[in-house]
């Protein structure tokens, strides 16, 4: 056989190369992904997320503010941990003390105890609503000063010309504006007890008599 026969014969042998594209180590084409269509949300379309009481998280917190859907404001100001020992162990519950009023000349307070805070709170609130005791008002402020004496808590009242607004401190403060007071002048002094300077608001607040208008005949 010759050279030439020998090169011919190779040539017939030889397999044709393979044209698969599926080989290991091609590059995978990029998948195109369809673009997310955005949407627009109007203002009234939001989602609300309900976290706790209220709509907000937690609950009831102290000096919190609450329309119970009659008109009046309820405002806890002040919540406390009281523990007893009995036997067997210490029994531990919680005292409320809440401010309700309609702005306009009406105000209670109470206190009560419960097992709970939220007990409580709500007790206190159905006890100070039962409570509500007319105020006399001149306009904005009061019609005169008054001072009350209570457990060693002791508030000083002054009526305050428009503009000048509500001169106190928490528990005073919370008295006066359910009660609708507007402008004000306090002093607390002798304890630093809430429920004590709280109550001292609430009876120098009864205590004010009606303004009544003086005719050119009166003497």
């Amino acid at each position: 056989m010759t050279k030439e026969e020998e090169k011919k014969n190779t040539e017939e042998t030889k397999e044709p190369a393979s044209t698969d594209t599926s080989q290991v180590g091609e590059t995978p084409k990029a998948e195109v992904v369809a673009p997310i269509e955005k949407k627009e949300v109007l203002p009234n379309q939001r989602e609300v997320r309900k976290t706790g009481f209220g709509g907000g998280k937690g609950g009831y917190r102290k000096g919190s503010n609450d329309d119970g859907g009659d008109g009046l404001e309820e405002k806890v100001v002040e919540i406390d941990r009281i523990t007893r020992v009995v036997k067997g162990g210490r029994r531990m519950r919680f005292r409320a003390t809440v401010v309700v009023g309609d702005k306009n000349g009406k105000v209670g307070v109470a206190v009560a105890k419960g097992t709970e805070v939220l007990t409580a709170i709500t007790k206190a609130t159905s006890k100070a609503k039962k409570e509500l005791s007319p105020i006399n008002l001149k306009g904005t402020t009061i019609p005169h000063e008054v001072y009350v004496e209570y457990s060693g808590a002791k508030v000083l009242l002054k009526p305050a010309s428009p503009g000048t607004g509500i001169i106190a401190g928490g528990p005073v403060r919370a008295v006066v504006e359910a009660a609708g007071v507007k402008d004000v002048l306090s002093k607390a002094m002798g304890s630093n007890s809430r429920l004590n300077n709280v109550y001292a608001t609430f009876l120098a607040l009864k205590q004010l008599r009606k303004f009544e208008k003086k005719t050119k005949g009166d003497k």
